[in-house]
């Protein structure tokens, strides 16, 4: 191996946590990878370990003096590839295992900082990074041209208006001086049309001022997930200049679990600025609009048995877990928890960029097995999920698993729930 790894963002929470790991295992069996596989390389302390050994090789004094003795290993070409399979393709940086770890290692944190260092030598996974490049290029990571995407939302406007019988409901595009500027996963316009739909209803019911940007709508940066600081540094200040462009007050992040975490916390740090708008989810927007009366929910609508799967990046790492089941058992009439659930869900198998890692399909399919499992023990026939990842992965596994539920976001809930003149949902 030609180029050697450098670890570009070292920092004292990086370091206090590769030497606080005790190697003790209790982090082993909250990882789904390990659940599934019961292969020792899976366990989350041993992706620490891994992380660990690179860094004291190759930026500490005994490191590079007495390897052997200290635990370092050289970076070889198979100690490479077994990283990328191991931080990119056994891990979704969710974030179970720090939940466990019984002294409070922030593992996710240990193995997105080995991510960073293998995408500074080129490491990165090829459909990984070509997400991300989709992104850098064409403002959406689905590479979905401009002129299809205005198409797929007029078309949209025009069901939007037959379905509510009203000629002024719209779906605004490049709106200037309008409060909101919401934003999307690109699989709502590539596969989930009806998503948009959902949420538009409820921009109508509570006669929000909003509109859609019709270049730079995307909610997610999977450079987030690749270690490319600088791309996702692009790809937050495509997104960052858009709602000043627009001159939007409140940026109103779609449902999209890492899209909610990378623009809310991680990019103000890539572009090192505070932002001058407002930011929030679409699921406290839409609490927001309950609580106020700007929206009238009928949850007996919603009469099927609901269960709640939780995004890892929305609750156990955002905090949302109140605020998500005060707009479900807002919307829905039998609301039941999977077990375990709330901050000690296990994750869908879809996050940390694994959905878009074709190379990883079989495992990630197969780990989603311990979702399916919960899901079906809870009996619902309902899955609701504020995420879009989430969404496609959990249909991976209602597929797969052959769980008969349907899967719905927080907005199509909802819409399904809504009160409107003319009796009309």
């Amino acid at each position: 191996m030609n180029k050697k790894p450098e670890f570009k963002q070292v920092d004292n929470k990086l370091l206090t946590h590769l030497n606080a790991c005790v190697k003790c295992g209790l982090c082993a069996e909250s990882c789904m990878f390990y659940k599934t596989f019961k292969e020792p390389e899976y366990i989350p302390a041993s992706k620490v370990a891994l992380v660990s050994s690179v860094y004291r090789r190759y930026n500490t004094l005994s490191g590079r003096l007495i390897p052997g003795l200290v635990g370092a290993e050289e970076m070889t070409d198979k100690m490479a590839e077994r990283m990328v399979d191991l931080l990119f393709g056994a891990c979704t940086m969710c974030g179970r295992c720090v939940k466990h770890c019984s002294v409070g290692v922030d593992i996710a944190y240990v193995v997105r900082k080995g991510r960073e260092m293998l995408a500074e030598m080129g490491l990165v996974p090829e459909t990984l990074q070509s997400t991300v490049d989709a992104a850098v290029q064409t403002g959406n990571n689905m590479g979905i041209p401009e002129d299809e995407f205005i198409g797929t939302i007029e078309w949209m406007e025009d069901e939007l208006k037959d379905e509510l019988n009203d000629q002024s409901a719209s779906i605004p595009l490049n709106q200037s001086n309008k409060r909101v500027l919401y934003t999307l996963n690109p699989r709502e316009p590539k596969f989930f049309p009806l998503s948009i739909s959902a949420m538009a209803k409820i921009f109508y019911a509570a006669g929000e001022s909003w509109t859609l940007s019709s270049k730079y709508y995307d909610v997610t940066n999977y450079g987030f997930f690749s270690g490319n600081r600088k791309e996702a540094k692009t790809i937050a200040v495509n997104l960052h200049d858009e709602v000043i462009k627009l001159d939007s007050s409140l940026l109103v992040l779609g449902e999209c679990g890492h899209g909610s975490r990378a623009n809310r916390w991680e990019a103000p740090n890539y572009i090192g600025k505070e932002y001058e708008f407002d930011m929030t989810t679409a699921v406290e927007l839409i609490g927001n609009y309950i609580r106020d009366g700007r929206i009238k929910l009928d949850p007996s609508f919603n009469s099927e048995v609901v269960t709640i799967h939780d995004p890892c990046n929305l609750v156990r790492n955002g905090g949302l877990l109140n605020e998500i089941r005060f707009v479900v058992n807002s919307s829905a009439t039998n609301v039941i928890e999977m077990t375990p659930g709330g901050n000690d869900n296990f994750c869908c198998g879809g996050g940390g960029g694994l959905l878009a890692m074709s190379e990883y399909n079989e495992r990630r399919i197969k780990a989603g097995e311990i979702k399916a499992e919960q899901i079906r023990k809870t009996g619902a026939k309902v899955v609701v999920t504020p995420c879009h990842n989430c969404v496609d992965q959990l249909t991976q596994i209602n597929h797969t698993y052959k769980l008969g539920v349907k899967i719905k976001t927080i907005a199509e809930l909802v819409a399904d729930a809504l009160l409107l003149e003319n009796n009309l949902k």
